[in-house]
């Protein structure tokens, strides 16, 4: 079978969009682990990933975000992560149209590292291993660990990753726009985090969550000037504010969002998508964009 690598050296590769706006509009309350629908709420999670796949998305993303076991202990579930992370493959595995492919999402845990926080890098790879190994044995295609705010986490999981499974890994970090450029919370450069992330193994690397579509274009482009590796780019539908009525509204429709697809694509990217914000509605204007 051709592998996701294979696939975007011959043409762009569409990953999903958001899952947790998708989870929050099939009513998932605030307080509930969103892995735990995996086993609470298996239809609905299928169907979700169905709707990607059948807006035209070559790679839906496992709803396994917050399966480490650092995170679910904010819900009480720190012993049910293998559980909750095979599900979560096997969900989307189940739904998984021929010549089309699964990513294991692994998400922050929401703690920092020493000196900013109490844990150590081997708390934070042992969490992650638990969910590697999970989401290997569902039978995902390719691991993402993403909307990472500080490089040395994503280490974590990406060191864990290399030790636990064969898989090829992806790594998304998110970044803030200043005046200086493009850096993540914690102060890492574009090149810092493209050299610590080639030295480490990673398959594809680049940016998901924060900046809007036409933002991340330039950020593809700064990542296209320090490295040859293929380039993810997730942007989210804009900035969320709350509407009248009390929901998310994020400030870019479909063809704002669109938009700038071209220019994500001619500045370097070969993996792109969603995040927070958008949903079938823009997988299925991004599909025929890239396949007209």
């Amino acid at each position: 079978m051709t592998t996701v690598l294979e696939t975007a050296r011959r043409r762009v590769v569409l990953f999903d969009g958001g899952l947790g706006t998708e989870l929050i509009k099939n009513g998932l309350p605030q307080g509930v682990a969103p892995e735990s629908w995996n086993v609470a709420r298996p239809e609905i999670i299928r169907n979700i990933h169905r709707s990607y796949f059948e807006a035209g998305a070559d790679v839906v993303t496992a709803n396994s975000f917050g399966g480490n076991e650092i995170k679910l202990a904010n819900y009480g579930l720190e012993a049910r992560g293998h559980e909750l992370n095979l599900a979560a493959a096997e969900l989307a595995v189940s739904v998984r149209p021929e010549g089309r492919f699964v990513a294991g999402s692994l998400g922050p845990t929401g703690k920092f590292l020493k000196p900013q926080g109490e844990y150590e890098a081997g708390d934070f790879e042992k969490a992650f291993a638990v969910q590697i190994k999970a989401l290997a044995q569902g039978g995902v295609d390719v691991l993402i660990i993403e909307t990472m705010y500080d490089l040395q986490e994503a280490l974590c999981g990406l060191r864990a990753a290399k030790k636990a499974s064969a898989l090829p890994v992806f790594v998304a970090l998110t970044f803030n726009r200043s005046p200086r450029g493009f850096f993540t919370l914690m102060g890492d450069s574009v090149a810092k985090c493209v050299r610590a992330l080639e030295d480490n193994g990673a398959a594809a690397l680049g940016s998901n969550c924060t900046l809007d579509s036409a933002a991340m274009a330039d950020l593809v482009k700064e990542f296209s000037a320090h490295t040859s590796l293929p380039i993810i780019a997730q942007p989210n539908a804009g900035q969320p504010t709350i509407s009248d009525d009390n929901t998310v509204v994020y400030s870019q429709g479909v063809e704002d969002y669109v938009a700038s697809l071209p220019r994500l694509v001619a500045n370097g990217a070969r993996f792109v998508g969603g995040c927070c914000g958008t949903n079938p509605a823009y997988t299925k204007r991004m599909a025929e964009i890239l396949n007209p």
